[in-house]
């Protein structure tokens, strides 16, 4: 078995799309209808076709689906830069603070309310 990449539910798929391409930096690796695939493993996928695929229905609703119990983590080397490139677009949960094992990071929400961490490579 092979964990291949994680796949977030969101409303929305050309705002998210934009949103990875324009604010994070990802270039698109492929794209088959409702699903977007980036080249560094992350994808992501219109939830209500999702939901259609996996329940059979979209009797059942979400409220939103970043519910504050999934972290997507990104690395980027120049964490300052990345912060000043981000932190405008987005709902920020905190800047950058180092973390208690000694790495810089910083937090924030994508579209949907998925948390997002930014930290800087670990040696």
């Amino acid at each position: 078995m092979r964990f291949i990449n994680p796949m977030p539910f969101v409303a929305d798929l050309e705002r998210s799309r934009r949103f990875y391409v324009e604010v994070m930096g990802l270039r698109v690796k492929t794209e088959e209808g409702d699903f977007v695939a980036f080249d560094n493993g992350f994808a992501i996928h219109q939830g209500e076709a999702l939901q259609r695929t996996i329940w059979g229905n979209v009797d059942e609703r979400p409220e939103g689906y970043g519910q504050k119990n999934l972290l997507l983590y990104f690395e980027h080397p120049d964490i300052d830069a990345a912060f000043a490139a981000i932190a405008p677009h987005v709902r920020l949960i905190h800047p950058v603070e180092t973390q208690a094992w000694g790495q810089r990071v910083f937090r924030f929400l994508d579209p949907d309310g998925h948390a997002i961490e930014v930290g800087e490579p670990m040696e």
